[in-house]
């Protein structure tokens, strides 16, 4: 961990990613060679129609999914054709994921899936009643998930992601279960993370969410199409 701690680079580079799937005797090529990077304090939105690969990379990003090419690397370590044990470890110190099937443990309030992650993760980031009251959830602290509504199971997946303190946050879709006000919230949150040196990347159809970010990277077909500075509104 002494090389990640020196580590000067992106938090997260990706280089030359490919992945297939196979049904029977027809291939489908979700990723075809995409390369990206997100540095420490910025914001990255991938936008792209429904099939053009955005939660593929994202799945192969996190180490959810292994790459049939290329390379992922979170802190300059590579994540990729690695032992799932070593990935979990990874992802468990360094990586916050939020994918649209929740990341709740359905027999656990809110608070405790936010401990947990805290205990597996050794952290001593924010504390969970914190985090739980700047997402708009402290009345809820005690509830199981299936006593949320969705906007509300939305923002306890995103206090899960970030109970470790992460120096990247991956998320896909993170306003679609919100309010036009909640979502503005989360996204003002986000930002605070990002100053204080988070690398973020979200999978987004919303408006909002690319007016908020540093960069905006377009998707077709499995491959990024170009990328675009967002200017400052």
């Amino acid at each position: 961990m002494d090389e990640i701690a020196a580590w000067a680079g992106p938090v997260l580079e990706a280089e030359e990613l490919y992945r297939f799937f196979r049904s029977g005797e027809e291939e489908t090529l979700a990723l075809r060679g995409v390369s990206l990077s997100v540095a420490a304090g910025e914001i990255v939105a991938v936008v792209g129609p429904s099939g053009s690969g955005k939660s593929t990379l994202l799945a192969c990003l996190a180490g959810l999914d292994e790459p049939a090419g290329g390379t992922v690397r979170i802190l300059g370590q590579r994540i990729n054709s690695r032992p799932e044990t070593e990935r979990a470890a990874l992802r468990a110190k360094h990586i916050g994921v939020l994918f649209q099937s929740e990341n709740l443990f359905a027999h656990l309030t809110v608070t405790q899936n936010v401990q947990l992650i805290r205990r597996l993760s050794d952290t001593t980031s924010i504390e969970a009643a914190v985090l739980l009251e700047s997402l708009g959830l402290g009345d809820r602290a005690g509830a199981y998930p299936g006593e949320l509504s969705g906007g509300e199971t939305a923002r306890a997946g995103l206090a899960v992601a970030l109970a470790n303190g992460p120096e990247l946050l991956l998320a896909d879709e993170p306003t679609g279960e919100l309010d036009a006000e909640t979502g503005r919230r989360l996204l003002a949150l986000l930002r605070r993370h990002a100053d204080r040196g988070c690398a973020i990347l979200l999978v987004t159809h919303s408006r909002d969410v690319v007016a908020a970010a540093d960069r905006v990277i377009r998707m077709s077909d499995g491959r990024i199409d170009n990328e675009v500075l967002e200017e400052a509104s």
